[in-house]
């Protein structure tokens, strides 16, 4: 328990660390061309609105002196830390404004599996190195360096946060709906790999606070603080620079990378299923299951899946 406690003090501290850093990170990203659009689509306060076009003007003004290839002289001038905050609450309240009337759509989603299966596996392997030595595969599709639990994760987040969000729920709330979305989704992930596909990718039985094999206090701590973050600073952000498609080549490049993924997560349970089926002694019942025996090998998948125990062992 105590141990327990600590780690939620911690990653509560985290959360603030993470939220201002993520926040100054957009504030400073949203300098530039921007500032025109906040200005001009009356998103800044009126009291800072001039003074702020001044700085824009002179800027630009400095710019196209140095295009000319003329000599600027005196100092460039810098945004007050009054004029800083005040664009900053500009920015927010413009995709706040932006996000008040969008609607979640298969866009959206499909992007936002991706993203996360990426950067969920980046920060997995960084974490093991970082903690444990690691450097072992952590992928968790055939194809690609993605591992789909963190996808599927950043899907069931932003479904769920989204739906908070629009009914305006509290903090602890949305840490506690965070808490419940990564319980389940590790209880099942880890539960369905196990028992239809005979691979365990983690175990938590000798882990501090164990609830189940898949399930454990400090990691349910962890969902709630990454729920935290994601709904308040993560997916706002995210879907906000996704927005919606404008083109026909969005929607088309979107919709293949789908088939793709979708192919990937098919192959991926296919193998498994054939090399269960191996082990078990049964034939390939087809042509695609020949092809995956002779293309998709038990060294194949032991070389790929390095982090999981597959059948008992390695």
């Amino acid at each position: 328990m105590l141990f327990a406690l600590l780690s939620l003090f911690v990653l509560f501290f985290l959360i603030r660390l993470i939220i201002g850093a993520v926040a100054t990170f957009f504030a400073w990203l949203g300098r530039g061309k921007k500032i025109h659009e906040l200005v001009d689509e009356h998103h800044v306060e009126a009291a800072y609105a001039e003074s702020i076009r001044s700085y824009v003007r002179e800027l630009d003004d400095r710019r196209s002196l140095k295009r000319l290839g003329k000599e600027v002289t005196g100092q460039a001038p810098k945004l007050t830390r009054e004029q800083k905050r005040a664009l900053r609450a500009a920015s927010w309240h413009a995709r706040d404004a932006y996000l008040s009337y969008l609607k979640l759509s298969w866009y959206q989603i499909v992007i936002i599996f991706l993203v996360g299966s990426f950067l969920g596996l980046i920060i997995e392997e960084i974490w093991m190195f970082a903690t444990e030595g690691l450097t072992e595969s952590r992928v968790g599709l055939v194809w690609g360096p993605y591992s789909p639990i963190y996808g599927f994760g950043a899907v069931l987040l932003t479904l769920v946060c989204w739906k908070l969000r629009k009914q305006g729920a509290r903090s602890w709330q949305v840490f506690v709906v965070g808490m419940i979305v990564g319980g389940l989704l590790e209880q099942a992930t880890g539960w369905g790999m196990e028992t239809f596909l005979g691979a365990v990718s983690w175990d938590y039985t000798n882990v501090p606070g164990a609830i189940t094999k898949w399930v454990a206090w400090p990691f349910l701590f962890f969902w709630g603080g990454l729920g935290s973050v994601w709904s308040k600073v993560i997916m706002p952000e995210l879907l906000y620079r996704i927005g919606n498609p404008t083109t026909v080549r969005q929607v088309t490049f979107v919709s293949l990378l789908a088939l793709y993924l979708a192919a990937d997560i098919f192959m991926t349970v296919a193998c498994f299923g054939r090399m269960a089926a191996r082990d078990a002694g049964i034939p390939p019942a087809n042509l695609f299951e020949e092809w995956i025996d002779e293309n998709y090998t038990d060294q194949f998948i032991a070389a790929r899946f390095q982090n999981m125990t597959i059948g008992g062992g390695k």
